[in-house]
């Protein structure tokens, strides 16, 4: 994890790392990039929502802020659910401010401490956005109780072909020397020693065809060849007696020889380097001396500064961690200034629909057509009543003339029961 945590940038003061930390995002995605495939991203996440595979260089060169965005967003989803948390999938149209504060709200439950500002993550690229989806795919193979195996090196067969070389270098070597033997062996007997040649003895062929044996002599022989034939026939044979001796490199005498001469130039060197150097020691050990002076110097002079160095240090180390603590109050603001957001564009949606209602006068077309239609209700009712009520009048009439002449008839009927009586 040591490219991790070179490239936790967080948005926050980069170190001093030198030109290489320029490119360090690219190694974190190409990390990336390799533990979602360990994910089985290429499964569960392109081929179910049919999407293109990331490259190398994805999350770090803009190319489509918008699709790098929802890209971001829905693997950074899948990456929590992945851990084991619920998240819903987010969609094009929803409020990025509070997809990027949920998806913050995870990370920061994780234990990663989070010092940018959101809004960085809005572009859906960048180091931010890297560092969020790296600390999430983390997260995701620990749940997934992923472990790393001990590397096992692949078996080297270039070694059994050093050594086949080796053998070969071997051999030819041996093979010059026994041919140097050899030919040394021929030269060798081929010289003719002038020592030898008084141990040889002298053949003398006679005149019959035999040969006789006799004695070199010991006595001084003397030559009758003309001095300047001989000087000349020196000179013309000079040339082709000329003998050319080859160095041997392997010959301890020349290694030997090298030795001395290579010691001889070291100690001549030495003696004018030697005092080059002293002085060079000298001059050095002055100037130090003058620098540790200077340096008190400047210590006794900037004291109050330092001092004063010091305590703007400490206050602006407060400083931050107060940013640090407000900045986590403000994305919680944030968050609930997206939701109220949210309610009052309902509330408008709400007021406009009942707004262009009110303009409207359909609805009141159709309430005098109502009222109209009630209104010959009406009438026809009353209709209705007028004659039911003559209808029944004309019962009632009907009824009082019977009973009238039911009790006129009872009347009558009675005084003529009395009379009869």
């Amino acid at each position: 994890m040591s490219r991790q945590q070179s490239a936790e940038v967080g948005g926050g003061e980069e170190s001093d790392g030198g030109p290489g930390l320029l490119y360090m995002p690219f190694v974190v995605m190409e990390d990336l990039l390799d533990k979602l495939k360990l994910l089985d991203y290429e499964l569960e996440f392109v081929s179910e929502l049919k999407m293109r595979p990331l490259n190398r260089h994805y999350f770090v060169i803009q190319t489509n802020p918008g699709e790098q965005f929802f890209m971001f967003t829905s693997l950074a989803s899948w990456l929590v659910r992945k851990t084991g948390k619920q998240f819903e999938q987010p969609q094009e149209f929803d409020d990025p401010n509070s997809t990027i504060s949920n998806i913050l709200d995870h990370v920061r439950k994780m234990g990663v401490t989070i010092d940018f500002a959101p809004s960085k993550l809005k572009q859906g690229f960048g180091e931010q956005a890297i560092f969020v989806l790296d600390r999430l795919a983390d997260e995701a193979l620990r749940a997934a109780q992923f472990a790393w195996n001990t590397p096992i090196p692949p078996d080297e067969e270039g070694q059994e072909d050093e050594e086949i070389e080796d053998d070969a270098e071997v051999n030819l070597d041996r093979v010059e020397e026994d041919m140097a033997a050899e030919y040394s062996e021929e030269e060798e007997g081929d010289i003719l020693h002038i020592d030898d040649l008084s141990n040889y003895p002298e053949k003398e062929r006679g005149g019959s065809g035999t040969t006789t044996e006799r004695e070199r002599p010991d006595h001084i022989m003397e030559s009758h060849t003309d001095a300047e034939m001989w000087r000349l026939e020196v000179e013309r044979v000079a040339p082709s007696l000329k003998v050319t001796v080859r160095v041997d490199s392997r010959n301890w005498r020349s290694h030997l020889e090298q030795m001395h001469s290579y010691r001889s130039g070291i100690e001549e060197s030495l003696t004018s380097t030697k005092n080059q150097l002293d002085k060079l020691q000298a001059e050095i050990a002055k100037t130090l001396e003058k620098i540790s002076s200077r340096e008190k110097y400047m210590n006794s002079q900037l004291e109050v500064q330092l001092n004063e160095y010091r305590q703007l240090s400490q206050v602006l180390a407060q400083t931050k961690e107060q940013y640090k603590q407000v900045s986590s109050g403000v994305t919680e603001r944030s968050r609930l200034l997206a939701q109220i957001t949210d309610d009052i564009e309902t509330a408008k949606t709400e007021m406009e629909d009942r707004g262009s209602s009110m303009t409207d006068g359909s609805p009141l077309v159709n309430i005098r057509k109502s009222l109209a239609r009630v209104k010959t209700e009406i009438t026809a009712m009353d209709v209705r009543i007028g004659v039911v009520e003559h209808e029944l009048l004309q019962a009632r009439m009907k009824d009082r003339s019977n009973m009238q002449r039911d009790l006129h008839q009872a009347v009558t009927d009675h005084h003529i029961f009395n009379d009869s009586y």
